[in-house]
């Protein structure tokens, strides 16, 4: 099984806020795997730190109103490409990111509550036969 694995469950910082998720358990996991570490949202172009953004409908719209969806589809092709170009059919991506998550996202309105769905790059890994797993999945 080769991976491609969300940047920042590794500890790097590449979150909107410019910290990381560095999971423990992810560490574990990936002991003794083969994998490449990827995260769409800064490969794309966007800042680090940046303004939180959410999914509402099918835009990707930041807290500041700005609509940032194109940068997400071009981290979501990028990363498809990668898994593509490698031979990955396994992602362990970000629970609950616009971006990655693979069961649960913010529900748009920017007050922390989510609801089931998939993240942009999520949803195009999916569609083309890549395995989704979240640091969820781990325990």
């Amino acid at each position: 099984m080769k991976l491609l694995v969300s940047a920042c469950l590794l500890g790097h910082n590449c979150k909107y806020n410019g910290g990381n998720n560095d999971n423990a358990k992810v560490h574990r996991f990936l002991a003794d795997k083969d994998y490449i570490i990827f995260c769409p949202e800064s490969a794309s172009g966007l800042p680090c730190p940046r303004d939180p953004a959410e999914i509402q409908g099918e835009a990707v719209i930041d807290r500041s109103g700005k609509d940032v969806t194109e940068y997400f589809h071009r981290g979501a092709q990028m990363a498809l490409e990668l898994c593509q170009k490698h031979g990955i059919d396994t992602a362990l991506l970000k629970e609950s990111s616009p971006s990655c998550g693979s069961h649960l996202i913010y529900d748009g309105t920017f007050s922390k509550k989510k609801l089931p769905g998939r993240g942009i790059t999520a949803r195009l890994l999916a569609a083309h036969g890549i395995r989704l797993l979240s640091e969820e999945d781990l325990d």
